[in-house]
């Protein structure tokens, strides 16, 4: 029988202290972490205003794990050239913010850089249908996007689920990823159900313990 594929985990740099944003960056690296997951936010699109290329392009100095760069932004077609440029591996957009997401998804891919397509909590997962076979990676918010450090929304399971199941019967080999509220405590809940890349800024960054410390607790806690 094959083995499961390792779970991937994305410590999100939302979280951390931007005072020394490079050295956590390479605490996470060298912790174990899979991805740095980079949560652009442009205060349309969501309300906050978080980082753009130019940081990416700087925290890429300090690992050579993939950066996963999630757009949280209006019109990201006219941004992805520059995270690309920056050094980002996946580039995710929200599939609300793309009237033509297949276009987007194009754009990405012919920079030579992995395409994802992010779904909030209230956009069901029919709306992939005619992309998802185009895609690396889908993401799920499991949380309204915009602010970290929220809980954990519990209908978001059966979402996963249905998309785990969509992505089996196409036999597609694209990443489910989860975003929002993940602890160690949800990880294997969210696992169990599907998901292959675990996003998590609060319990990497803020956990009151290393980030070591904390990415081995999630990682253990998936048994």
């Amino acid at each position: 029988m094959e083995s499961s594929p390792r779970v991937k985990l994305a410590p999100s740099i939302l979280s951390a202290d931007f005072s020394r944003l490079g050295e956590q960056v390479a605490e996470a690296t060298k912790a174990g972490a899979d991805y740095i997951h980079v949560d652009v936010m442009d205060g349309h699109f969501v309300p906050s205003i978080t980082v753009g290329a130019p940081v990416v392009a700087a925290i890429r100095h300090w690992t050579d794990l993939p950066l996963d760069v999630h757009l949280m932004v209006e019109a990201p077609e006219s941004q992805v050239d520059q995270f690309a440029q920056a050094g980002a591996d996946i580039i995710t957009v929200h599939i609300e913010a793309c009237p033509h997401i297949q276009r987007v998804v194009q754009k990405i891919k012919g920079l030579g850089v992995k395409a994802g397509v992010s779904l909030n909590p209230g956009t069901p997962v029919s709306t992939l249908n005619e992309i998802l076979s185009s895609l690396d990676l889908v993401l799920v918010m499991t949380v309204h996007p915009g602010l970290g450090g929220q809980a954990f929304i519990e209908a978001m399971l059966d979402k996963v689920a249905c998309l785990r199941a969509e992505l089996d019967r196409r036999g597609l080999a694209t990443e489910l990823e989860v975003d929002g509220g993940i602890t160690a405590e949800v990880a294997p809940r969210v696992v169990r159900v599907g998901a292959t890349v675990l996003v998590a800024g609060a319990a990497v960054f803020k956990s009151g313990q290393t980030v070591k410390e904390a990415l081995e607790k999630i990682r253990a806690s998936l048994g």
